[in-house]
């Protein structure tokens, strides 16, 4: 096997929000890869950090730009900036979530990451499902035009998609969401543009998102005791999956759910 699978392909990374976020480890294996890597911050609050992690990590002259994935005027923008410096995209990772622990007064929410989900509120509904799902369609629909060789997109999901994890709640149903669309983009984009849509759902982890839910620590420990493997998985294995993905190797694989979670996915108790 070539040492640098993706030796020449150009990626996307939507998602990076720090070292030790899954997009990061993602992004590290494709550049390690041979990618050339194209990264977005959101908003300006998060710019500083991102775009110094990226300089530093991935070379001065990697190229970032702002992207409000709830905004399509915000994606036009992003896609357009993309074309600037590239006239083909070959992959583009999905490491986008959000539901709503708290209200607009900085109170926190029941329903969304904790507590009794039939708590929800309506409007933290819908802006979790507009981010971690819809965002998808979106970003797919943005990058069509500059992947004119076909390419692979690869968005991050969860067992709490299919499964009951306690807490995890609106983000398990947003899960759902992406991955049906997953499987709605891959017929639609194979057929239009020769577009692989696939999600990888990862074990947890110990990263700044996973901490914001209810229970995580328990989630380890329950891996740990339960998973074939005797754990959950590291950012190098999803990495070395998403180079599998955006690769040769999986060309005819497309609106797939691959699990990398030490095998827990399989168990019934």
């Amino acid at each position: 096997m070539c040492s640098k699978p993706l030796e020449g392909k150009v990626g996307i990374v939507v998602g990076v929000a720090n070292k030790r976020s899954i997009a990061f480890s993602i992004a590290k294996a494709w550049h390690d890869a041979g990618a050339k890597l194209i990264f977005n911050y959101q908003g300006e609050r998060l710019k500083d950090g991102v775009v110094k992690l990226v300089k530093e990590s991935f070379g001065e002259d990697t190229p970032v730009f702002d992207l409000d994935v709830s905004s399509d005027a915000a994606i036009d923008e992003f896609f357009r900036h993309v074309a600037s410096c590239t006239d083909r995209v070959d992959m583009l990772l999905h490491a986008v979530a959000f539901a709503p622990g708290k209200d607009e007064a900085g109170n926190t929410i029941e329903g969304p990451l904790g507590g009794r989900f039939a708590k929800t509120p309506r409007d933290a509904f819908k802006t979790s499902l507009d981010i971690s799902a819809y965002s998808l369609i979106a970003l797919s629909r943005g990058v069509e035009p500059l992947m004119t060789n076909g390419g692979s997109i690869i968005a991050m999901s969860y067992l709490g998609a299919e499964k009951v994890v306690p807490n995890y709640n609106l983000m398990g149903v947003s899960k759902a969401a992406l991955e049906a669309t997953t499987r709605y983009l891959a017929y639609d984009m194979g057929r239009a543009a020769n577009i692989r849509v696939n999600c990888i759902s990862a074990g947890p982890m110990q990263t700044l998102a996973a901490r914001g839910v209810s229970g995580f620590g328990e989630m380890i420990k329950v891996y740990a005791d339960k998973a074939p493997l005797g754990r959950s998985c590291t950012g190098e294995e999803l990495g070395a999956t998403a180079v599998f993905l955006a690769s040769e190797g999986s060309a005819s694989i497309t609106g797939q759910v691959l699990y990398v979670d030490g095998g827990y996915e399989i168990m019934g108790m």
